[in-house]
């Protein structure tokens, strides 16, 4: 199978653990600090996927100078791109209760909070595509990273949904999408970059993972530390030793 259709695919299965997050949300009461828990977990998973596979291959390939202005660059993008969609009503997008706007209290929120995930999910599946160039298959730390952050990500944002009168045709329509995206995405980055100089597969790597750091800092550790509070440290540092250890044991 062409590379290109691979990352595609990986993309969209990994995007799909944002559905599969969505379901659990509408057909279950999940306990908050549950969701909060496993966000928790999952943020220690992305850290260590970030600085263990992502910058530290990129650093490798691309220098240290070029990664840094990435780096920075892919954070500087997510900030003023999350700052607009803040001023639309997609600031709390991750809350699973009231905190995240309604179409009552912000015309035009739910648009916004659609786009925000997209803004949220879309440089996890290009990292994931872009692992796949090196010709040694997926990397097994950053899929189940992604896939491991994906579901409470869903699950948090689709219980704040439910809870505020959003319908199941808008949740899962925004599900089902963002997960259509993301496999679009890795089949796009494999086949617009395949043969790539690998300087240049560095660069667009580094940049995804600042935008990743930002979204993570921003959005998803706010949301686990609201209901984990003084546990939010202790389960991200196991989520962080579950993807090193997976990360050492499958290199």
């Amino acid at each position: 199978m062409p590379v290109y259709l691979q990352a595609g695919l990986w993309g969209l299965a990994a995007g799909c653990m944002l559905v599969v997050g969505a379901a659990i949300a509408w057909f279950f009461n999940v306990h908050r600090l549950v969701v909060a828990g496993v966000m928790a977990f999952g943020v220690g998973v992305l850290f260590s996927a970030l600085a263990f596979d992502l910058v530290d291959e990129a650093e490798q390939s691309g220098g240290l100078p070029a990664t840094v202005l990435a780096l920075a660059g892919g954070a500087i993008a997510y900030v003023v791109a999350n700052g607009l969609l803040d001023r639309r009503g997609a600031g709390r997008r991750k809350s699973q209760g009231d905190e995240q706007k309604s179409e009552e209290d912000q015309a035009g929120s739910g648009t916004a909070i659609a786009v925000g995930a997209l803004l949220d999910g879309v440089p996890e599946s290009i990292v994931l595509g872009l692992s796949l160039l090196g010709g040694q298959g997926v990397t097994v730390s950053v899929l189940a990273a992604i896939a491991i952050s994906n579901l409470p990500e869903g699950l948090s944002s689709s219980a704040g949904m439910k809870r505020n009168g959003r319908s199941a045709r808008y949740v899962f329509g925004v599900w089902g999408g963002i997960a259509l995206a993301s496999g679009i995405a890795g089949l796009v980055g494999g086949l617009a970059l395949d043969g790539a100089p690998p300087a240049t597969i560095s660069l667009i790597t580094a940049i995804a993972a600042g935008a990743i750091l930002t979204m993570i800092a921003d959005t998803m550790i706010p949301e686990a530390f609201a209901d984990t509070r003084l546990w939010t440290g202790l389960i991200l540092t196991f989520g962080f030793i579950v993807a090193f250890t997976l990360s050492r044991a499958t290199s």
